[in-house]
């Protein structure tokens, strides 16, 4: 079979007022992420779904976040597979925080990745 390659951007190409989608889990989360972002972590993701799509329906192209890369690799190829506009962030949240992009806290603590 052929496979097309996974729609991937570095960090740096993430707009500003790009949408972000992270799929890491709550406590990932919960220890820092991009502010604005989408959370729908990747063990309920398709349970989510419907949520993740009423976001996207406006034609927005999805920036999909893990830590590393590999869990949101899976999730931008589900989306990809079901025509929805979304690329995978090589690096994850930790080339995110070696590149100095801004990260939040719910808390207002300190934002660091797990």
């Amino acid at each position: 079979m052929n496979f097309a390659p996974l729609p991937s951007v570095d960090v740096a190409s993430v707009p500003a007022d790009g949408l972000v989608l992270d799929v890491r889990e709550d406590d990932e989360w919960a220890a820092g992420h991009v502010e604005g972002a989408l959370h729908v972590p990747i063990s309920n993701f398709v349970a989510r779904f419907g949520e993740v799509t009423e976001v996207l329906a406006e034609g927005r192209r999805a920036y999909v976040m893990c830590r590393v890369g590999g869990r949101s690799a899976q999730v931008t190829q589900y989306l990809v597979q079901q025509g929805i506009d979304a690329v995978n962030i090589d690096g994850g949240m930790q080339a995110w925080e070696a590149a100095g992009r801004p990260m939040v806290t719910e808390d207002g603590s300190p934002a660091y990745v797990l």
